[in-house]
């Protein structure tokens, strides 16, 4: 009975102290926590790439059971055209066997790739809701840091009876200059970041008309367009719908 309340008040002492240094720095005991989180965060992304490593393991078996597979079909295919029907068949056992360990790597592949997939959107998830800790934080500190100023200040109006308008005065005009200076650098910033937009935008057209020019190439090539109607659909094209209706219309009368 003793010995019980002997521990429950230690235990209660000790939560007094615990709650003291937890708020005794509320913003470091956040940026302990926050780094706690990183570092767990990276392990968890090392885990990630040696699980990827494996997932590109099994990628590679499946490629290499599938090119198995492929010359067992082709050899069984040979000696069939050669007359020889007990080595095809012998073949034919072994493509079957082939073919279920190609069929199991297939279905480990499609498992792990979805394992993979999850793990990596719940990593950029926790990337995300870190990085709103860390934005929270540094308001906090900040906030926390004018709260404490204001306090100070606030003991000095009751303290003191100073003229904000000397030093106070100067030392807001240098303030404020070195805001328009740091608004001009975003200004000028601004204004070179749009150097080379043009050059983007004709190296843009240029791959696009080229892109158009393969497509009708390839229309052509697949026999989906021959070379005279490919003419005529530009032509029609360029010419607008109403324009390329009556020139078809001169064109049959």
């Amino acid at each position: 009975m003793i010995l019980g309340k002997l521990w429950h008040a230690l235990k209660a002492q000790m939560n007094k102290m615990a709650n003291f240094f937890w708020t005794v720095d509320p913003i470091a005991q956040m940026q302990y926590e926050y780094d706690l989180a990183v570092g767990q965060l990276t392990d968890g992304r090392e885990g990630l790439e040696q699980y990827r490593a494996l997932v590109e393991r099994v990628g590679r078996q499946v490629a290499a059971d599938k090119q198995h597979v492929a010359s067992l079909e082709a050899k069984i295919k040979a000696y069939l055209t050669a007359g020889d029907r007990e080595t095809a068949s012998r073949f034919a056992l072994e493509l079957q066997k082939a073919n279920g360990q190609l069929a199991e790597n297939q279905s480990q592949l499609e498992l792990h790739e979805r394992a993979y997939n999850n793990n990596v959107a719940k990593i950029k998830h926790a990337m995300k809701k870190l990085a709103d800790v860390r934005l929270k934080i540094s308001k906090y500190d900040a906030e926390l840091k004018m709260s404490r100023a204001e306090a100070e200040m606030a003991k000095l109006a009751d303290s003191f009876n100073f003229d904000v308008t000397t030093d106070f005065g100067q030392i807001e005009q240098v303030i404020q200059e070195r805001i328009g200076l740091n608004r001009a650098k975003v200004r000028v910033s601004a204004d070179l970041s749009g150097d080379g937009i043009a050059d983007i935008e004709h190296e843009q057209a240029m791959e696009k008309a080229m892109a158009d020019q393969a497509l009708k190439d390839f229309e052509i090539q697949a026999g989906l367009r021959t070379p005279e109607t490919a003419g005529v659909a530009d032509t029609q094209k360029h010419l607008g719908p109403a324009v390329a209706k009556q020139t078809q219309t001169v064109d049959e009368g």
